[in-house]
């Protein structure tokens, strides 16, 4: 149960894949979305993610004239396309994960934005948990043959198996998920994960929008391959995502947790450790 993503293999018998989701966390500004990705470098990230939509494709016309107070203005439509990067601010992210030696890949929303990312030579393709009962757009991202990572949010069971059905079980990921923001920690429902890795017989991780990172770690301990969190500077900065996010210091303790769990996992054979034995030989009663 392994996918391999820019040449990394990803599955239960490799350190767990973690991704800073930088999502629209940027606020539309590329010199913020820098520092972001410097973060995640600086924390050990295994990648970076952002999203990719062709507005007036996604959001209905009255959701776009809906009013909504922003920076950009006054529409929910002026903030839509005020967080949206396009080919010459995603050229420079490009370059700049490149020139930092980290992976990058985004969830695109629509047709239009797989073909934009695939322009860009993405290694994979993020399905956000609102696109899972999109076939149109699920089939089109199989097209492009690359790795699949899908997020389970708002989902049932059995329209994750119609997606699964559609997607096919090759190069295929699952992220468990709680699509609220942020989540509250009786909502995550962490023992899913083992369940979904049983039923699809897939590589399954944990994409959390909650506070702390206990339950991000405690995701790895139930198995969990992949961990995707948002990342942000400040979580008071405005955006709709920032209270569900991760600020530096938190991704950086998450990376430290994550690797110190996988290291006390060890192999699972009991034995004597030699550093035990003088201690052994100084408690033990009978049987040396």
């Amino acid at each position: 149960m392994n996918i391999k993503i820019a040449g990394q293999l990803i599955g239960s018998s490799h350190p767990c894949y973690v991704v800073a989701e930088i999502g629209i966390n940027h606020n539309g500004d590329l010199s913020l979305a820098k520092k972001l990705i410097d973060v995640a470098v600086a924390a050990g990230c295994s990648a970076v993610k952002f999203q990719k939509r062709t507005v007036d494709v996604v959001y209905t016309k009255a959701e776009l004239d809906r009013p909504r107070d922003s920076p950009f203005g006054t529409t929910n439509g002026e903030l839509k396309r005020g967080l949206e990067f396009g080919a010459i601010q995603y050229g420079e992210i490009d370059a700049y994960c490149k020139s930092k030696g980290i992976v990058w890949f985004a969830s695109p929303w629509d047709e239009a934005s797989v073909d934009f990312l695939e322009r860009l030579n993405v290694p994979c393709h993020k399905i956000a948990s609102a696109s899972l009962t999109d076939d149109s757009l699920l089939r089109h991202i199989r097209k492009t043959r690359k790795p699949i990572i899908l997020s389970t949010g708002m989902s049932t069971m059995e329209q994750l198996d119609h997606a699964v059905e559609v997607l096919g079980r090759n190069d295929l990921l699952l992220l468990h998920a709680t699509s609220t923001y942020p989540a509250n920690y009786e909502e995550l429902n962490l023992k899913v994960i083992p369940v979904l890795a049983k039923r699809f017989g897939l590589p399954v991780g944990y994409s959390g929008h909650e506070t702390g990172i206990a339950s991000s770690v405690a995701a790895v301990a139930l198995g969990a391959v992949m961990i995707e969190r948002h990342l942000t500077l400040d979580r008071a900065m405005w955006g709709s995502d920032q209270a569900a996010s991760l600020e530096p210091n938190g991704m950086t303790r998450l990376m430290r947790d994550i690797r110190l769990v996988e290291t006390a996992f060890g192999d699972g054979q009991k034995r004597l450790l030699e550093r035990e034995r003088p201690i052994m030989e100084k408690l033990r009663r009978v049987g040396l």
